[in-house]
């Protein structure tokens, strides 16, 4: 599987929790999936720290709006 797929079936599962309103399982279940591929990012990294609090900042805040831009925001 590519990278760009494997994204999409990540955004994919994380917009099935955004449906049911579980904000921030769409954010972990993104979180998690991105580093099972090769060529995503590396878990252990700044950067990605900093990517995941800002995401779960906007899931503990129950912006949806917010959860759904940080999803797609997932290049």
């Amino acid at each position: 599987m590519t990278w760009d797929e494997h994204l999409e079936w990540c955004k994919k599962r994380a917009y099935e929790y955004v449906e049911r309103g579980e904000l921030l399982n769409a954010v972990t279940s993104m979180s998690s999936d991105v580093t099972k591929h090769p060529d995503g990012p590396k878990e252990g990294s700044p950067t990605f720290a900093l990517l995941m609090l800002a995401g779960a900042l906007s899931a503990q805040h129950g912006d949806v709006r917010e959860v759904r831009h940080w999803i797609d925001g997932w290049h």
